[in-house]
């Protein structure tokens, strides 16, 4: 992709780090002044992203490609808002809390928009605003949370590999293999790239 040529992910996701202010967590928390984080930072992570046409999901080709190569055999819908989710509130408070999953976190946003947070090498939290059509993967081990912007709306489709498995662990759990797995691959990888830049 030249330089030139706009990402169009752009359009429907966008991520910056967070102010370390305890305001409302569903404000945006830029830090000032603001610093926006690049997909190719993002990609650095881990974190995987595409822009899809959510008006066609069920017959959408991208869609089926992606799913084929990446093996989510598994579907299903998640909404996320005051009328729609039982126990909404302390739901939201489980969904903010820092975790982490053996499995990749993939979601869809078909309508509405909402915050994946997550923590980038030096434990700092990047916000990844996602809107409709915005398609995300976290992969295994990475710690994050998620969030509903002020607009307290999201639906968003949920993916998995073989049959899905939710479970959260909370922070601290490095000791699980998928962490360790993640920061080798991710975390401790990069410092090296890093190391052989400054000294050539």
């Amino acid at each position: 992709m030249g330089s030139l040529s706009k990402d169009d992910r752009a359009e429907v996701i966008q991520a910056w780090y967070m102010d370390d202010s305890d305001e409302d967590q569903r404000l945006p928390h830029h830090r000032n002044p603001k610093e926006f984080v690049s997909f190719e930072k993002l990609d650095e992570l881990g974190v995987l992203s595409w822009r899809l046409d959510a008006d066609k999901y069920e017959t959408d080709p991208e869609l089926k490609k992606i799913r084929e190569a990446r093996g989510y055999s598994y579907m299903d819908f998640c909404e996320v808002c005051p009328e729609k989710l039982p126990n909404y509130e302390e739901k939201i408070k489980n969904f903010y809390e820092e975790h982490l999953h053996t499995d990749e976190e993939i979601r869809y946003c078909v309508a509405g928009s909402g915050y994946f947070d997550v923590r980038d090498r030096d434990e700092s939290w990047i916000r990844i605003w996602v809107k409709k059509g915005a398609m995300i993967v976290l992969p295994a081990g990475i710690y994050h949370r998620f969030t509903l912007d002020s607009n307290n709306y999201i639906k968003a489709m949920r993916l998995f590999v073989g049959d899905p498995v939710w479970t959260p662990y909370n922070r601290p759990h490095d000791h699980l293999p998928a962490r360790q797995e993640y920061v080798e691959a991710f975390v401790k990888k990069a410092g090296a790239d890093q190391a052989v830049d400054t000294a050539a």
